[in-house]
């Protein structure tokens, strides 16, 4: 009977995390994008360079990273990176933030399970039933990342192409999340839908 209620503890316990990590496969991101190409959008092969703010090469190799990531993005979606022979100018811009607590983390709200750890045991008349109880009160940081990529046409100097991309979550691995922003921003390039959207995107195992 011991040795039973031993496996039914560790199924429990597996279950219950292997549910936690299920669900941290995706980001999810609110997105606005606006575009006004004037002639043709650009097609695959198209080519830019990225353009950097002051403050932005204060921190060359942070940028780096960024443009790095953008580079790849733009390559999905048919952009080329080349300096010689450019037509659009790229300039990308992160913030994130990050808040201590996460949002339903307030006073009076205890979590989830019981007040202390434990397996709890019940008897119904199909049988018995084996649960875990584990509190749960969260501290670990909350992020919230902001994202925006302009395009600029360098033969008119106006600004063609402009995405927004909104997205928190308690994933620390800031690349990858930055990573699933970028395309979240560049769906549907050159010509993405009107007005706000909510786009979710797997990150890799």
């Amino acid at each position: 009977m011991k040795r039973s209620l031993s496996a039914i503890f560790f199924i429990s316990i597996m279950s219950f995390f292997m549910v936690g990590c299920a669900t941290m496969r995706g980001v999810d991101s609110d997105v606005t994008a606006f575009y006004q190409w004037g002639a043709a959008p650009p097609g695959p092969g198209t080519t830019f360079r990225f353009e950097r703010l002051p403050s932005q090469r204060v921190v060359g190799a942070q940028q780096d990273y960024v443009e790095g990531l953008t580079r790849t993005a733009l390559a999905r979606v048919g952009m080329q990176a080349d300096p010689a022979a450019v037509r659009y100018s790229v300039q990308v811009m992160v913030n994130t933030q990050v808040v201590e607590r996460l949002p339903y983390d307030q006073p009076g709200y205890d979590g989830f399970g019981f007040a202390t750890p434990g397996v709890f045991l019940g008897g119904f008349s199909s049988g018995a039933s084996v649960g875990l109880s584990l509190p749960m009160r969260f501290s670990e940081p909350y992020y919230r990342r902001e994202l925006t990529l302009l395009m600029r046409d360098l033969a008119s100097g106006q600004v063609v192409f402009e995405t927004h991309a909104l997205s928190d979550g308690a994933q620390s691995e800031t690349l990858r999340v930055l990573s699933a922003m970028l395309d979240a921003a560049l769906s549907g390039f050159p010509q993405p839908l009107a007005g706000p959207r909510r786009i979710n995107v797997q990150l890799p195992r």
